[in-house]
């Protein structure tokens, strides 16, 4: 589905999609607004509560992908989705966001980009993750394509491997550690298609994987670490040719029938709870076996 909306989407006039989109973001801003007049915010308590239906407890490490605007109203706002993840994960728990300064194609963005600044680069991966990596205690992992956010006591390790690796989903990345660590990942509000980072941790993680997701060309570009300094480094970004192939969320039946994921709801907001390393380790399988991606959910050669 996500390859033919990928089409459609490059055959009407960029003036066109805007529009839509803004209508779009007009009509929701229109029912949060509803919501807020008949005092139907969600609170802290429902919010902390609804993340312990989805299985959230104390100790987790949880990646955390999420649409503010489609949770609905909340008394309090970004702040009051953090805080309910930190308290249910607990003082032993780590939370974890992507932050990526870049809100379209990587091609796009690295052609462009001259530094990537740690420290003050916002994410654009929407509000609750700019309020999260602004945080006192918040680390941010240092790849100029895909940063990720963390607070908790294994921040440090889950961020630490990111600077200089080519490809930002190796083994030393946090969405590949969050497998190892036995992490979760949610998705509220959003799905795969709209959020499919870790699915890219199988491109890296099996050896000459057979699609050319990643475009031939190696950028070299600054990366400004927290501490000031500046170092270089070299980067591959997506192949746009490729990743118009994908199909992210024709993986969904596969990873219910697997055990990999359950359904929830946060507010308004369709919520996807994912096991990571069952995640991970049914990609790889099914990718050996059957030869299922991102591209070919129902396998192929």
């Amino acid at each position: 589905m996500s390859a033919l909306k990928n089409f459609i989407r490059s055959l009407v006039p960029a003036k066109v999609l805007n529009a839509y989109r803004e209508r779009k973001k007009d009509k929701q801003r229109k029912l949060i607004r509803e919501q807020e007049l008949r005092g139907e915010g969600l609170t802290f308590t429902q919010v902390f509560q609804q993340l312990q239906a989805c299985g959230l407890k104390a100790g987790d490490s949880v990646l955390v992908h999420s649409s503010f605007s489609k949770i609905g109203f909340v008394a309090g706002g970004p702040r009051i989705i953090v805080d309910a993840l930190l308290e249910v994960i607990g003082a032993e728990g780590n939370l974890l966001m992507p932050s990526s300064p870049n809100p379209g194609y990587q091609l796009d963005y690295i052609r462009n980009l001259e530094q990537f600044d740690v420290r003050n680069d916002p994410s654009k991966m929407g509000a609750i993750t700019e309020y999260f990596r602004k945080l006192p205690g918040v680390l941010r992992s240092e790849s100029p394509t895909e940063p990720v956010c963390c607070f908790g006591p294994k921040a440090e390790w889950f961020t630490s491997g990111h600077l200089g690796e080519e490809t930002p989903y190796t083994k030393n990345s946090p969405f590949a550690r969050l497998a190892e660590a036995n992490g979760k990942i949610l998705y509220i509000g959003v799905t795969l298609d709209n959020a499919g980072t870790s699915l890219h941790v199988l491109e890296d993680a099996v050896p000459d994987f057979k699609y050319p997701v990643y475009y031939p060309e190696l950028f070299h570009v600054s990366v400004k670490r927290m501490d000031g300094t500046s170092v270089p480094v070299s980067v591959k970004v997506h192949n746009p040719e490729q990743s118009a192939k994908r199909k992210c969320d024709g993986l969904l039946p596969l990873f219910e029938e697997k055990g990999v994921m359950t359904r929830s709801t946060i507010g308004n907001a369709p919520t996807l709870v994912f096991d990571a390393a069952k995640m991970l380790e049914v990609m790889i399988s099914e990718y050996q076996t059957n030869g299922v991606t991102m591209y070919t959910p129902n396998g192929g050669n």
